[in-house]
């Protein structure tokens, strides 16, 4: 592991901001997407609305906080919300979508297996049966958005590329009570994934449509890329993750090769920036904004997808730039008064453009990229 001082002095700010954050995220339980400013507590969407899909980017936070250090209050402050995050999934469970991956793996997971609390064992088996629910079996596919009741909205009949990382509580939730439906679920979506999404030049879409009714394939789509037809920085980095992550629980080569491919197509259309332009396929004149949300989760990617390809030598070297240039002041604020970490992430505005904000989740991927090297894999996924 990493002794570099460079990366210890960015572990020991995520720290400490993680500190400040999960006190104000547990004082009052909301979501924390982006913000200009970097400010997520000045975002404005409640903990239970359906489209909350970020909260747990503090939580994850705080629980590599108090993995690394033993200090028990950040596991203090995070079992304060240990009644709004069972609630969501036991009254609010219809308004639910597929990141209940994101939410439940990064909190109720990540704190049952540092803490054996039963508690957060049943609430992270509660949301994974939610999770269950939106697989649409003659698609073969978990429907992204919207409720399951509601059949005649534009998301009827759409995955998308971000599914892959939320497939872990299906399959921790398989093992952890022996409903292997469950894994079979996730296995199926991500085969369907692989077959749909990545295209023959190992580029991915980000979103897929499925006939709502029949499950037959109608096309791509796209809500967070330049256009249908890109190559979208982000979902590359999501499908790199996911395809590991699924690897390690089912050892099905393909999952292995496919994220593979993809790697080294991440890896490929870097430059010297090193951090990606926030989506591959940007026109020529088209302003080159950088998405430091995506090097963070493609260090971690190219990090799990390592340990099954130890000759592949080339993926740790590309996530060490990464995660070292992310550690620079172009992309790290120090400023503690600042919730935010990294500068220059980008939010596709689903009309082919996007904004420059702080994000939520390239805040915690970057400090799992660091703890990582510093502490060993949290292995929360």
């Amino acid at each position: 592991m990493s002794r570099s001082p460079l990366l210890a002095r960015a572990y020991d700010l995520c720290v400490e901001k993680a500190r400040r954050n999960i006190r104000r995220l547990a004082d009052a339980p909301k979501s924390g997407a982006f913000a200009a400013d970097g400010d997520y507590f000045g975002f404005h969407e409640g903990f239970f609305e359906i489209s909350n899909w970020t909260s747990s980017f503090f939580t994850g936070m705080a629980l590599l906080a108090y993995r690394s250090t033993g200090d028990t209050e950040f596991l203090a402050q995070c079992n304060r919300l240990k009644a709004p995050y069972r609630e969501k999934v036991v009254r609010h469970g219809m308004d639910t979508m597929h990141d209940l991956g994101f939410l439940y793996t990064l909190y109720s997971v990540a704190a049952y297996k540092q803490t054996g609390d039963r508690e957060h064992r049943e609430t992270a088996l509660l949301a994974a049966a939610e999770l269950a629910k939106r697989f649409v079996p003659e698609g073969k596919y978990l429907r992204a958005w919207g409720r399951m009741d509601e059949n005649r909205t534009d998301y009827a009949g759409l995955a998308i590329i971000d599914s892959l990382m939320n497939l872990p509580l299906l399959c921790w939730a398989a093992a952890e009570s022996g409903d292997f439906r469950l894994r079979e679920i996730a296995d199926r979506h991500a085969s369907t994934v692989l077959e749909y999404f990545v295209r023959p030049d190992d580029s991915v879409c980000h979103s897929f449509r499925f006939d709502p009714r029949t499950g037959a394939p109608v096309g791509a789509d796209n809500y967070c890329g330049r256009t249908v037809e890109s190559c979208w920085a982000r979902g590359t980095s999501w499908a790199i993750y996911g395809f590991a992550l699924m690897h390690g629980y089912t050892r099905e080569a393909r999952y292995r090769e496919a994220a593979l491919r993809v790697a080294r197509k991440f890896v490929s259309l870097l430059d010297e920036e090193l951090v990606p332009v926030w989506d591959f396929s940007l026109p020529e004149g088209e302003p080159r904004l950088r998405d430091s949300s995506a090097a963070a989760i493609a260090a971690c990617g190219l990090d799990e997808l390592q340990k099954y390809l130890p000759g592949e030598t080339g993926l740790t070297a590309a996530a060490d730039a990464l995660t070292e240039r992310l550690c620079s002041s172009d992309y790290l604020d120090e400023r503690l008064e600042c919730p935010g970490l990294l500068k220059h992430a980008q939010i596709g505005d689903g009309v082919g453009k996007a904004r420059v904000a702080y994000s939520s989740w390239g805040d915690y991927f970057f400090m799992e990229a660091l703890a990582r090297r510093l502490h060993g894999d949290p292995r929360f996924w």
